[in-house]
């Protein structure tokens, strides 16, 4: 059984990249009928489960869980629960992109404006030419049009759903339609698309090594300086929350 470590009440395994690569090559191969969800794991997330009892729900329900951000991660240390290294949404995507390639897995993008999503599936196409990109769909799509999406990623049936609607989003799209969708892995990847198109550019890896990517993005987008005020609270919160069992 796999390890966990809590973060707010809410168990995250103790998976390096690589156990979780393996992880979905062994879903993947498996031809499991059933969809399996991955969450990646965000201060965002784990705050709004506080209140939001039915977003809380759809996190327990999903098949695992990845330490999306350092502060998930440096809070689980902080705890003396260590989790071993942050399995971010982009690192995965990238990670499963190779898998992919030497596998012939096929991918559906659903998610971010037609022009990312149309980029993003050129650019995958041909850095991963043994990777199929089996379709996609941007995600400025009327609620409409669900029904649609789900059954045309039913009709493609990916290995991987690659769904970057932005959290929570993303994670109550998936568990809405889990149980439709002809995929084997379902996962959210926030605004990964944009990295992968090149609309957006990601932190060098210096910035990354010194898990300030939080920082890059703040300074070249400074529009994001409302979501940022999170983190401070989430670190304060996390670290005094206090876990059922935990003597007082």
């Amino acid at each position: 059984m796999t390890d966990h470590s809590k973060i707010m009440g809410i168990p995250v395994p103790k998976l390096t990249m690589a156990e979780t690569v393996a992880r979905v090559q062994a879903v993947i191969q498996a031809k499991k009928q059933k969809l399996y969800h991955i969450v990646t794991l965000n201060p965002e997330i784990a705050m709004s489960c506080q209140q939001d009892q039915e977003l809380r729900g759809i996190i327990d329900e999903a098949d695992l869980l990845t330490a999306d951000g350092i502060g998930i991660v440096m809070v689980s240390r902080m705890r003396r629960n260590p989790l071993p290294e942050r399995v971010t949404g982009c690192d995965l995507l990238f990670e499963l992109l190779e898998a992919g390639n030497r596998r012939q897995w096929s991918f559906y993008l659903l998610g971010g404006s037609e022009e990312t999503n149309k980029r993003a599936a050129e650019v995958m196409q041909a850095q991963y030419p043994r990777a199929v990109v089996a379709g996609r769909q941007h995600g400025f799509f009327d609620p409409s049009e669900d029904e649609r999406i789900a059954a045309d990623i039913t009709a493609k049936r990916p290995d991987v759903l690659v769904v970057a609607l932005g959290a929570p989003k993303a994670e109550r799209w998936i568990h809405a339609y889990k149980d439709r969708l002809d995929a084997s892995i379902a996962v959210g990847v926030g605004g990964s698309l944009d990295i992968v198109a090149g609309t957006v550019k990601r932190a060098p890896r210096i910035w990354q090594r010194l898990h300030a990517e939080w920082l890059f993005r703040l300074i070249n987008q400074p529009s994001r300086w409302r979501r940022q005020l999170i983190l401070p609270r989430f670190a304060l919160k996390a670290l005094f929350y206090k876990e059922r069992g935990e003597l007082s």
